[in-house]
């Protein structure tokens, strides 16, 4: 949600602001800004729609020159898209870049009101420009520490003052941002992909700390007014790892770096054999104490959370209960002191799940975050950490990192039952060489490209359709069904097969797509018989099957069969195909793969 930058340096700065928001792109927004110092105004250009409409806009109007300025891509929360409410906002000397909602907005600015200021826009982020103006008395550093202060919410501000033309200044709470340092010039921005052109060093500010960026320096204050010494980071990635390098688009690159991603994300934590989690603070030893497991995430991460449920619950014999992280700590979970909470989100920063972080911490629990960005929010707060090293994933459609969490929970599982006694170490090594062995699995998988495509025709003009499976297969559905109608917007729906007859099945109509998984074999006669009702009331029935699983004609009318793997581990190469599936529908509807209409990477807000 949202992305917001900044720049100074000896550079033009408009093309650098472009060029950083571009790179924040995938983050999902409706409408782009800049304002830049241009000699001794404030030159603002903004316009609704994507940033190629903002580049035109300043062809059209003159593009402002000067080296210091923010940028920022608006996905909207308070006001439609539009040019007024894009960003950036002023306030009297000061103007402003906004990610994240200010919640106690109407209150502020029913204050302001009473005072005598003017809003022009319906955004909390203009409300955030008029309170720090209102505290402005010459020290901006003051006016801040005074503003955040007053503000509830999540948010990271780029914030420049006109009577400091060649500084910025930046705070955040709770929303991502990154300070990058480059030779001669410094950066603000909601990511670091965005800077990979330029740098890859780094700070990361802590809530309620303000970076101070001039030509000269860069400093971080805490609100005490003290200046903070904090660590420099690196990104161990290039920006050749957040470019396209020859694909159509970055979903179908993603998806085509799974077996790499699962590599990377697997051989370091196994040693001599067996699953070796003591680098991300948990032991064998620690393993025995936990008697409950809770999974908190959102969208894909907690369908990754639902193979982890069903694989610990049968290897390591822990009851496990995965929660919707925006319905976790409102349901009064029943956590324990003993009890592990394990955390999966992607960015590090999803606000519902660091939220059920953050309950699951005060109620006594263990924590465990499994993500995949370094030094995120919820990275840093958890108890332990497992970093799944998928590298930078640009689609808003989610398909490495999927994939490289459910690696992390197969770890997990397998280091959590042999912990118990469970399982025996050569099961247990067993399972551990097959995971090793899966990347080349998901190779084989992703070359069903032309069978997934075809499947694809076939569903381009459907108005809605069912995805079933039982087991492992169930859990893989409900993934297969949410990436459909990500970015193909066609209507989907994800059922236990066994639930058909209990409502379902009154859906199904002539020539309805159904997309059933069977990679279970104990489990293949039910989900057959399932099929088989389907067919009789008229379903058009597309199978993903194991490679033991024979499909009759008369059952389905079209089958992928995928290769030789461990029944377990299914769900690694499963997934290939109805991850291409969904892109190729989208693809041939026209859509914009990696910009989904209304959808944003990073889900900073509740």
């Amino acid at each position: 949600m949202c992305g917001i930058v900044g720049y100074v340096g000896r550079k033009n700065c408009a093309e650098v602001l472009l060029s950083t928001l571009e790179k924040l792109e995938y983050r999902g927004y409706d409408s782009a800004g800049i304002a830049v110092f241009d000699k001794n105004n404030i030159e603002v250009r903004k316009a609704k729609g994507r940033i190629a409409e903002l580049r035109a806009k300043m062809a059209s109007e003159g593009s402002p020159e000067g080296r210091v300025g923010i940028g920022h891509t608006r996905w909207a929360t308070h006001g439609e898209p539009s040019d007024i409410n894009s960003h950036p906002h002023s306030g009297g000397n000061v103007t402003i870049v906004h990610n994240g909602i200010i919640e106690n907005y109407k209150e502020i600015k029913n204050m302001l009101i009473s005072l005598g200021r003017e809003f022009v826009s319906q955004t909390d982020t203009e409300v955030a420009a008029q309170l720090l103006d209102f505290y402005y008395k010459g020290n901006p550093v003051e006016a801040i520490i005074k503003a955040i202060r007053d503000i509830r919410g999540s948010f990271a501000l780029g914030i420049i003052f006109r009577d400091f033309p060649d500084t910025i200044f930046a705070v955040r709470k709770e929303s991502p941002l990154i300070v990058g340092i480059g030779e001669g010039e410094s950066f603000i921005a909601s990511d670091v992909t965005a800077i990979l052109n330029y740098t890859r060093d780094y700070y990361m500010p802590e809530p309620d700390e303000i970076a101070v960026l001039s030509p000269y320096s860069t400093k971080i204050y805490g609100l005490n007014y003290n200046q903070l010494d904090k660590p420099l980071h690196h990104a161990d990635w290039d920006e050749n790892a957040a470019e396209k390098q020859g694909y159509a688009h970055f979903m179908i690159k993603e998806i085509n770096e799974q077996p790499d991603a699962v590599k990377t994300t697997v051989v370091p934590r196994v040693t001599d054999g067996l699953p070796d989690l003591s680098e991300c603070g948990i032991t064998y030893d620690m393993l025995r104490g936990f008697k409950r497991i809770n999974i908190a995430a959102c969208g894909t991460a907690m369908h990754a959370g639902l193979v982890g449920k069903y694989i610990i619950e049968d290897l390591a014999e822990i009851p496990v209960n995965v929660d919707i992280a925006s319905e976790f700590r409102y349901r009064k979970p029943l956590v324990k002191k003993d009890d592990l909470v394990i955390i999966i989100s992607q960015s590090g920063e999803t606000a519902d799940s660091l939220a059920a972080l953050r309950l699951s911490k005060s109620l006594g629990a263990k924590t465990l975050a499994i993500v995949n960005a370094k030094g995120s929010s919820i990275a840093r707060e958890a108890d332990m950490t497992i970093y799944t090293l998928a590298g930078p994933e640009i689609a808003v459609a989610s398909t490495k990192a999927y994939m490289v969490q459910i690696a992390v929970m197969y770890l997990f599982a397998f280091a959590a039952a042999y912990a118990n006694g469970a399982i025996s170490e050569q099961r247990c090594r067993e399972l551990t060489a097959s995971l090793l062995e899966i990347p080349e699995k998901i190779s084989e998988a992703i070359k069903l490209n032309d069978k997934a495509q075809y499947a694809a025709s076939t569903l381009v003009n459907a108005d809605s359709l069912l995805y079933i499976g039982r087991g492992l297969d169930y859990a893989l559905s409900m993934e297969g069904s949410l990436k459909l109608k990500e970015i193909s917007y066609i209507h989907s729906e994800s059922y236990a097969a066994g639930e058909l007859k209990h409502g379902t099945i009154s859906l199904v109509t002539e020539g309805m797509p159904v997309i059933a998984v069977v990679t279970q074999k104990e489990l293949e006669e039910k989900t057959v018989s399932n099929m088989k009702e389907l067919k009789a009331r008229g379903a058009y029935v597309i199978v993903v099957a194991a490679s033991n699983i024979l499909i009759e004609s008369d059952v389905a009318d079209y089958v992928i069969n995928l290769g030789e793997c461990d029944e377990m581990l299914s769900p690694m190469t499963a997934v290939v195909p109805l991850q291409l599936i969904a892109y190729y529908t989208a693809v041939l509807k026209g859509n914009d793969v990696d910009r989904p209409r209304n959808l944003a990477k990073s889900v900073t807000v509740e």
